[in-house]
């Protein structure tokens, strides 16, 4: 079946629970892919898992970026009957995970517990019959219930600041036909066009850092740590990239290269030599300006760390939720990418 390699290489990324800060089962991952590939790599003290590919000049480099964190949430605080409450961890909305299980990711333990939002047969005497028709639901108004004591989640280390995801059997991406759906292809699928490089990629003019970012999803901090100190000629960032309404971005397989995010401008220069890749790989571009949105790039030029930075995704439904991207778009950047770092 056409892109079953890719899905199964997004799947297995999927798979590995990376909520911000948290990002540990991932990074085992990725250091022994790269490594299969025959890359050095390294995880630095950010947290940015990267991976290396020298050029043919050494003193001029370029990154590529794809973040290996996913959204969810952080524990506030446990009240004596073990019930866990939360708020926020990134973009992340109570609504869009519904009732169900969750993991808390535990010092010492990764344990269940259930995305709890109250009974639906109550009176307006209970706090959640406003739920039903007047608010919208909050993080403040959802709690999980762990059946457990307060004494046996501080024994396996669920504390504040204890990370919380969708639970991994919620997690198996699905398909249907050429597309993915699935939690946290933002940004696992562009992690994958990361993997697909590091055996693509030989012996390019200069050289190729491919970065896996860290914490990009609470304010892109792995690829700031990271382009503050490398010396890049320019940096690209991988990402998805929603479809609304209000964007001039079709669904399919046809990649999109950015102009504008909410963080500011991309490079000009970069974006024309990212088109003249794709002609030379025969791959169709879509442009776009986007504003409810930002990229390791994007925040990368504006703190003044990368003089260019350009953003190339694959068009996305539902983003930051249970998403659908065509399996065609995310390979086709993998195609535009080679033939631009076979030619810079």
């Amino acid at each position: 079946m056409a892109f079953e390699e890719l899905f199964q290489t997004i799947e297995e990324l999927v798979m590995c629970h990376s909520p911000s800060g948290d990002e540990r089962e991932i990074d085992r991952l990725l250091l022994d892919r790269f490594a299969a590939c025959g890359v050095e790599v390294w995880k630095d003290e950010a947290e940015n898992v990267i991976a290396k590919i020298p050029g043919q000049n050494p003193d001029r480099a370029i990154a590529i970026t794809g973040h290996k964190d996913e959204i969810g949430a952080i524990v506030n605080d446990i009240e004596p009957n073990g019930r866990v409450n939360i708020r926020k961890l990134g973009g992340s909305f109570p609504w869009v995970y519904g009732e169900g299980v969750v993991d808390l990711l535990g010092d010492r333990a990764t344990i269940p517990g259930i995305l709890s939002f109250g009974s639906r047969h109550i009176s307006h005497e209970s706090p959640q019959k406003a739920l039903q028709s007047e608010v919208a639901l909050n993080w403040e108004d959802a709690w999980i219930e762990t059946k457990r004591s307060r004494e046996h989640l501080d024994l396996v280390g669920v504390r504040p600041g204890t990370r919380v995801v969708v639970g991994k059997h919620r997690k198996h991406p699905f398909r249907i036909d050429d597309y993915i759906t699935s939690y946290t292809l933002d940004n696992k699928a562009s992690v994958a066009i990361l993997l697909a490089l590091a055996k693509r990629v030989k012996n390019p003019l200069m050289t190729v850092y491919l970065v896996a970012s860290a914490k990009e999803e609470v304010g892109a901090l792995g690829a700031l740590y990271f382009t503050n100190r490398t010396r890049l000629d320019a940096l690209i960032a991988l990402e998805i990239c929603p479809l609304a309404p209000e964007y001039p971005i079709e669904d399919g397989d046809v990649p999109v290269l950015l102009s504008q995010d909410g963080y500011g401008i991309y490079d000009e220069w970069l974006n024309a030599r990212l088109q003249a890749a794709a002609q030379e790989a025969e791959v169709p571009l879509q442009q776009a300006v986007i504003r409810g949105f930002g990229s390791d790039g994007s925040i990368a030029m504006k703190f003044g760390h990368v003089a260019r930075a350009a953003c190339l995704g694959f068009p996305t439904q539902n983003t930051h939720g249970f998403e659908i991207a065509h399996l065609g778009a995310i390979d086709r950047c993998i195609q535009v990418l080679a033939s631009y770092c076979q030619a810079v």
